[in-house]
């Protein structure tokens, strides 16, 4: 049986990259799929993919993440259409170089809304569907810089790891909900963000492990590829 037949699952930056792979394979393991991401055509580009391979009609939604009212009706409209939410995979990030120096106040705080703030508003959204079925499988895509640092990129170590905490104290919220919180670290992959790296779709086994864990697995845990 296909690992997340009958699970309803939305991602977050799915137009490209790992959102785009991941997208794909939850598909092909049964899900259906909630596409968010700020560029209409890329986000048609995944459901054209999902549709060529399964047979399967994503659901394309455009969402800034950083706006809160498009979350809520993102988040509405997959309700309106299948009923519930079951897996989120906050994957959307922007990564800019700037030491804190350098970095602008603006750009400062652009980042950390991408990368932190926009999953925290997106999990409170969909935590009263998932709490209400008592079932969910949260992951966030975290990153090596958030422990090791890196001069140079300031706003996104530092949102990273704010990421980090965030999920841990999500984890312990919400494990009483048969909602279990994770982080995954994928390591360098070759997306519009990274000229270099693996391609994306060799980690997705990883996240649909994640997004398929039992209940009563684990939850709060940083899971990294190899």
């Amino acid at each position: 049986m296909s690992l997340l037949n009958g699970r309803i699952a939305i991602v977050s930056g799915a137009g490209s990259g790992l959102g785009r792979a991941t997208s794909l394979s939850f598909a092909k393991e049964g899900a259906e799929i909630a596409l968010l991401g700020r560029r209409e055509s890329k986000l048609q580009e995944t459901a054209e993919l999902i549709k060529q391979t399964t047979g399967r009609e994503a659901l394309i939604i455009p969402t800034d993440i950083t706006q809160e009212s498009q979350i809520q009706s993102a988040v509405q409209q997959v309700i309106d259409k299948w009923g519930s939410i079951h897996v989120l995979l906050n994957n959307a990030a922007v990564f800019e170089p700037g030491s804190v120096l350098e970095l602008t106040s603006e750009n400062w705080h652009a980042q950390v809304a991408t990368n932190l703030t926009g999953p925290f508003l997106l999990t409170k959204a969909v935590l009263p569907t998932m709490r209400k079925s008592k079932y969910g499988r949260i992951i966030n895509i975290t990153s090596g810089l958030s422990w090791n640092g890196a001069g140079g990129y300031a706003a996104y170590s530092a949102a990273k790891a704010g990421l980090e905490s965030l999920t841990r104290t999500l984890a312990d919220e919400e494990h009483e909900h048969g909602i279990l919180v994770n982080l995954y670290n994928p390591g360098t992959l070759r997306t519009e963000m990274h000229a270099t790296g693996k391609d994306p779709a060799v980690v997705t086994p990883d996240l649909i492990r994640l997004a398929s864990l039992p209940v009563g697995g684990p939850t709060g845990t940083i899971v990294s590829y190899g």
